[in-house]
């Protein structure tokens, strides 16, 4: 596994220069799709294992709502946007007008879910790719509802190849007094992570 303890200051501004500006395109999205002004909170962005991820978002077991995509072209990895149960009915709520427990979510609000995380998704991997100029393409989302271990291991497999660590963003957006809260992991390829510094001209000696 890659020692990413080797990270710097340097590569840490970087990446949540990437973190604010995706953010920021995600929130200005979400507010053109709920028609509502959205603020948001500074990203906090962190390198984690990949083995960390779930404990991040609440633990292995733990109930969410996830939008995951394989990352194709010049740093191909697998990203994953995961969304808590609170968050994710708020949002619905603000799109459908309609507050529902996930076990009565239906067609209608499976597919506002599917958009919102597409949208943001690709909110986030756009910025990536503007800001790094390398060709990102998104695979289709696919959106699952289900325990936080099972949705990653279930992920990886459909995805493909797995990578040691997790560039998490941890986001959150306020309309009004409510608070929607959300995590990107991108988790690049074994091969991706020097070819995405070089792109952006910060030195790079990481061991992958």
């Amino acid at each position: 596994m890659g020692d990413f303890t080797k990270f710097g200051d340097f590569q840490f501004d970087v990446l949540r220069e990437i973190g604010n500006i995706g953010a920021g395109h995600a929130a200005t999205a979400l507010s053109k799709l709920i028609q509502k002004e959205i603020d948001m909170k500074v990203p906090q962005v962190k390198i984690i294992s990949f083995d960390e991820v779930a404990d991040f978002v609440g633990g292995a077991e733990t109930v969410v709502v996830t939008v995951f995509l394989r990352v194709e072209g010049d740093c191909p990895g697998n990203m994953f946007f995961i969304l808590d149960l609170e968050s994710a009915k708020h949002l619905l709520e603000q799109i459908t007008g309609i507050n529902k427990d996930v076990y009565e979510w239906e067609e209608l609000e499976i597919s506002a879910l599917h958009e919102i995380g597409n949208i943001l998704t690709g909110s986030y991997l756009s910025s990536l790719a503007d800001f790094t100029r390398l060709n990102l393409q998104p695979s289709v989302p696919a959106l699952a509802v289900d325990m936080a271990g099972a949705i990653l291991s279930y992920g990886l497999i459909a995805l493909g190849q797995a990578g040691d660590f997790a560039l998490t963003i941890d986001t959150a957006f306020f309309e009004g007094n409510d608070q929607v809260k959300g995590n990107f992991f991108l988790i690049p390829d074994p091969e991706s992570l020097p070819i995405l510094f070089r792109s952006l001209g910060v030195p790079f000696d990481g061991d992958y």
